[in-house]
């Protein structure tokens, strides 16, 4: 029993490490919100509710099938079945079976099909359209916590800084070749930095988090995987944003989201002028019925030759006589109806020109987004190049800076502000390449290139 019990514990202490120790790659936390995001869940009903209208809409070019059937008590004078004044306690019972098909309605079903299935065709896009948003989120959300991680890797480098410098401060003051405010400004530097090293850590557990909650998983032990991005060559895909325009505007679901919404509204005006014509149905049916007087046989009397006979008149044979059908068509031809059928085409014809107006603004924003993350990357990219220089200008001189501190020659002082200017240019550098990764991924979303880090 101990041996079991140890085993338990062994794997389930197994289980938690490996669970700690995974760490996330950005497919699989694309992957992981999209199948577990509850507003794409909800989308996705919302879509599956579209597929049921379709098949209302397809069930009105069938005919209609329905069966009914009563019970009826009878006491004192009625009319009989057989149109008899009858003075007894009676029951009975009635069947019947309907069909009703309509066979022309200038069209409204066949257009009501057609703007169910391009409805549907729409919440497909608007579910495209809200995965994508939630991807872009997930890819900035992963690269803040790469920047994170790699500034805690710049503040943990000036730790090691710092520890060197005050161990050589040390040295010197109990040497007595140089004063003992040259040890407290080098411990003031070392605790300088370990604040920042507890607010890099501090952030970068913020941002974990925040990924964490954005893809509805618990935060204990959550880690992604470490991706080195190098930009070798940074430079834009192309130069004019009408071409990622013209890709965009033929690819994007909200923008096809919107020309569907103007197909509908179109097919709309011919629903409501389907009111204008006549309509036409076709009806048949069945009925038969049962009657009882209570405390009596079911017989039935006839005369023959002057003689009175009675014959069995029970349940089956009185629902076979009296056994009849129908049918017949129904022609609805619209004369007056108040205007409704007028106000209903013009309401038609105005939302198809608010739909095509919002399939207008929709590109109009969608040029000035790409203008915009256009303009953004290409800042970015500057921003890069030119953080890239100062870093190695400020590498150059935090060198310089520490053989002079080294030979004595720059106070500690000077010292720690040529490294503070190094250790500013590394955080811009960093801030520059993600910023300007994520505003190149953004491009290549509207161009269609599927979104990886590399």
């Amino acid at each position: 029993m101990r041996t079991k019990i140890v085993s338990i514990l062994a794997l389930a202490f197994f289980m938690n490490a490996n669970a700690q120790e995974k760490k996330w790659t950005l497919q699989e936390c694309v992957n992981y919100a999209l199948d577990h995001n509850i507003s794409v869940k909800q989308q996705e009903l919302s879509k599956d509710l579209v597929e049921e209208d379709i098949t209302i809409a397809q069930g009105n070019f069938y005919p209609s099938l329905n069966s009914s059937a009563s019970q009826n008590w009878n006491f004192g004078s009625y009319v009989s079945g057989y149109n008899d004044l009858v003075s007894t306690n009676s029951r009975s019972n009635n069947f019947g079976l309907n069909s009703n098909v309509t066979l022309y309605n200038g069209n409204r079903n066949k257009n009501n099909l057609l703007q169910v299935q391009k409805s549907l065709e729409a919440a497909g896009f608007d579910l495209e359209e809200n995965k994508n948003g939630i991807m872009l989120y997930v890819v900035n959300f992963y690269l803040n916590v790469l920047l994170n991680k790699e500034s805690l890797i710049i503040a943990q480098d000036q730790i090691e800084i710092s520890k060197k410098q005050v161990e050589k401060s040390k040295t010197l003051v109990e040497a007595g070749s140089k004063p003992k405010a040259i040890l407290l400004e080098a411990e003031a530097s070392l605790a300088a930095n370990e604040q920042q090293l507890t607010t890099a850590k501090n952030t970068l557990d913020l941002s974990l988090l925040s990924l964490a909650q954005l893809l509805q998983v618990s935060q204990k032990g959550f880690d992604i995987q470490d991706v080195a991005l190098t930009i070798d060559s940074a430079s834009l895909i192309y130069n004019d944003t009408d071409v990622i325009y013209d890709k965009a505007v033929s690819s994007l679901p909200e923008i096809k989201s919107a020309e569907i919404a103007v197909e509908r509204s179109q097919i709309a005006i011919e629903i409501a002028k389907g009111a204008y014509y006549p309509s036409l149905s076709f009806d048949a049916g069945l009925r038969t019925w049962y009657q009882h007087n209570l405390g009596e046989k079911d017989v039935r009397a006839y005369t023959e030759n002057g003689n009175i006979f009675y014959v069995p008149n029970g349940f089956g044979k009185q629902l076979e006589d009296n056994l009849g059908y129908n049918f017949g068509f129904s022609l609805n031809i619209p004369i007056f109806n108040r205007f409704q059928t007028k106000s209903g085409v013009a309401k038609a014809q105005i939302n198809q020109e608010i739909a095509t107006l919002q399939l207008q603004d929709k590109q109009v924003k969608l040029r000035e987004t790409i203008e915009k993350a256009y303009a953004d990357a290409k800042a970015a990219l500057n921003q890069y190049i030119s953080a890239q220089k100062s870093l190695l200008a400020q590498n150059e001189s935090f060198k310089n800076a520490q053989v002079s501190y080294d030979s004595g020659v720059m106070t500690s002082f000077d010292f720690d502000q040529v490294r503070n200017r190094q250790v500013n240019a590394q955080s811009s550098l960093a801030n520059a390449k993600y910023n300007f990764v994520f505003r190149t991924k953004l491009l290549e979303y509207y161009l269609g290139i599927p979104i990886v880090l590399e």
